[in-house]
C-alpha cells in the first residue's frame, strides 16, 4: 500500500489512499510527513497534516489582520449610504 522510507514522502496510488483513507491520514499527521497520491503512476495531489499546510501555505496572522482592517475601510468609502456591498 505505503511506499516509502523513513523520512521519505509517502507515496501511494489514488485506490489505496481512497481505500485506507483513516490509515494515512493518521500516518501524515503522526509520522509529519507528506504523501503523493498517484493515478496511473503519475503524481496527482499531496495530502499535509493542517501544521504543514498552515507552516507552508497559509498566510501570517499578521497579513490576514491588516487584509482584513484594509478591505473593511474600503468597503466603507467605497458604498454609498444604504447599499450593501456584496464579495
Amino acid at each position: 500500500m505505503l511506499r516509502g522510507g523513513k523520512n521519505e514522502t509517502i507515496v501511494v496510488s489514488a485506490l489505496s489512499a481512497r481505500t485506507n483513507f483513516g490509515r494515512v491520514l493518521r500516518r501524515v499527521e503522526d509520522e509529519r510527513r507528506s504523501l503523493v497520491i498517484e493515478k496511473r503512476g503519475a503524481p496527482k495531489a499531496v495530502l499535509l497534516s493542517i501544521r504543514d499546510y498552515v507552516r507552508l501555505a497559509a498566510p501570517e496572522p499578521e497579513v490576514l489582520r491588516v487584509s482584513a482592517k484594509n478591505r473593511n475601510a474600503k468597503e466603507r468609502t467605497s458604498s454609498p449610504p444604504g447599499r450593501l456591498t456584496r464579495s
